[in-house]
């Protein structure tokens, strides 16, 4: 099995997953986060090298307040629960996306476990918080626009252009997985996933395990990944 380097994944489900089961969604979010370190550690023992999940969007701040609070407690739950296990397992902890939007508990969370990480050589945990697509392009632009004024640079190109990205440090994406089968990417990555194999999977979250992760990468070894070009062995 040839194992994808970046593995994107929104994590798509937990609310119907508790509407099922007759509890709050609050309830699917706690599992959802249980889920996350079943996956991470199974992804780092077959040698994926970052998995970046898509934890909050810049749109999620348009659910009801009780939910976002309980989003932005979720940081401190899973670290407190899972540090030790991260650090054994030699896991380096990331974060994207916009962190002074994010209160002061959260954000205390996450600079804590990266810090602490932050020489770990084994998986990227990459969680992107507060963040979008369009805002990061942006924010990007807005960053290349600057250093051209400030006569840092003339010019740039593509790779350049990576540099000013939340995500200039990692590997390009090579898989997308969506739970829930929602046919959509949702504002995440829109730089990244240009062409990135994406598997939507009818599995909600709180369900996926790591025979699903098996699964997708399967699928993603079945495409015939040409990146514009031709495969000259199937061609011939």
């Amino acid at each position: 099995m040839k194992v994808p380097k970046h593995i994107a994944i929104i994590m798509d489900g937990n609310g119907r997953w508790a509407k099922a089961k007759g509890l709050p969604r609050t309830a699917g979010h706690k599992i959802g986060v249980e889920k996350v370190r079943e996956i991470a550690i199974y992804a780092n023992s077959i040698g994926v090298k970052c998995m970046t999940l898509y934890a909050f969007s810049t749109e999620n701040w348009n659910r009801p307040e009780a939910e976002v609070n309980y989003l932005m407690s979720l940081p401190k739950i899973f670290f407190e629960s899972y540090m030790k296990e991260i650090m054994k397992n030699n896991i380096r902890i990331m974060m994207i996306g916009d962190m002074d939007e994010i209160p002061d508990n959260a954000r205390t969370v996450f600079k804590n476990a990266i810090e602490e990480s932050k020489d770990n050589t084994g998986m990227i945990l990459n969680f992107a918080v507060n963040y979008g697509g369009r805002r990061e392009i942006v924010t990007a632009a807005r960053k290349y626009a600057e250093d051209v004024k400030n006569g840092k640079i003339n010019d740039i190109d593509e790779e350049g252009f990576k540099k000013y990205l939340y995500t200039s440090e990692l590997p390009e994406v090579d898989l997308l997985i969506r739970t829930s089968y929602e046919l959509r990417i949702s504002n995440y990555l829109l730089y990244q996933l240009a062409y990135s194999e994406m598997v939507f999977t009818h599995t909600l979250w709180p369900d996926f395990k790591p025979s699903d992760l098996d699964l997708c990468i399967d699928e993603y070894n079945s495409r015939d990944r040409r990146f514009g070009g031709l495969n000259e062995e199937k061609t011939a």
